[in-house]
């Protein structure tokens, strides 16, 4: 009861910081001027499953995770391995290479691609809304990401006092963080998982085909929530 006492004492405190500080919005960008630099032509990827395809847009912003998914695209590093985890309400998860051969059943997620982890390049304007495209990670404290797993957002739709909680979860290792009224509106109306901001790279997002999220993650699965059915992909660089 103790710890349960002291537990609800923090969230109470985070929830005061919240209230005191809300109108310190974070902003995706700042500043007016006009720039005459040409953008650079967003980078497009077309995953291809059973279930449908989806288009994902890659983000300029995160180059090193945009970079290496570019690069084992092009090499057809994806093509046939499975979703192998999915979890209705939040996320399905898939590019393991120990899934292209693996026996039914079997537990995956711990394979990696050639080469080491990537830098964690996680910005306070990129959040795990439905659709957000993100690379999973094993735990350390720097961040950084699996060099090959990424996983996509279902997540749920939200309330206010669930944002609240979940902006307070952030702040207790970003302090200055605090979600915009653009961002927080994208949760109440399309949804997410927020439990997840900062703490993982999103790099990308589903541009066409999100109800293919929706077919993929309604799949029967087992108790490590792998597909009984095997949900195989197939990666294509569209521009």
């Amino acid at each position: 009861m103790k710890k349960l006492s002291l537990f609800m004492a923090g969230i109470f405190i985070c929830l005061i910081s919240f209230t005191q500080n809300k109108t310190n919005t974070s902003k995706p960008t700042g500043g007016t001027a006009q720039s005459t630099v040409k953008k650079k032509q967003d980078q497009m990827v077309e995953i291809i499953t059973d279930f449908g395809n989806m288009v994902v847009k890659l983000y300029d912003s995160t180059p090193l995770h945009g970079d290496n998914f570019i690069k084992l695209v092009k090499e057809g590093f994806y093509d046939s391995l499975m979703f192998h985890r999915v979890i209705p309400g939040f996320m399905i998860q898939g590019g393991d290479p120990n899934s292209r051969n693996a026996p039914d059943s079997v537990m995956l997620g711990a394979g990696s691609a050639p080469g080491g982890m990537i830098k964690a390049e996680i910005r306070p304007y990129l959040i795990h809304k439905k659709g957000a495209l993100a690379a999973a990670r094993p735990d350390n404290p720097q961040k950084a990401s699996n060099n090959c797993q990424f996983y996509i957002v279902q997540g749920e739709i939200l309330n206010d006092v669930q944002l609240n909680m979940a902006e307070c979860q952030v702040r207790s290792s970003n302090p200055a963080f605090t979600y915009s009224d653009a961002q927080r509106n994208l949760y109440k109306t399309t949804g997410g998982a927020p439990l997840l901001d900062q703490n993982y790279t999103v790099f990308g997002e589903v541009i066409e085909g999100i109800e293919v999220i929706d077919k993929i993650i309604a799949v029967p699965r087992d108790a490590n929530n792998r597909p009984l059915k095997n949900v195989r992909m197939k990666m294509k660089l569209l521009n």
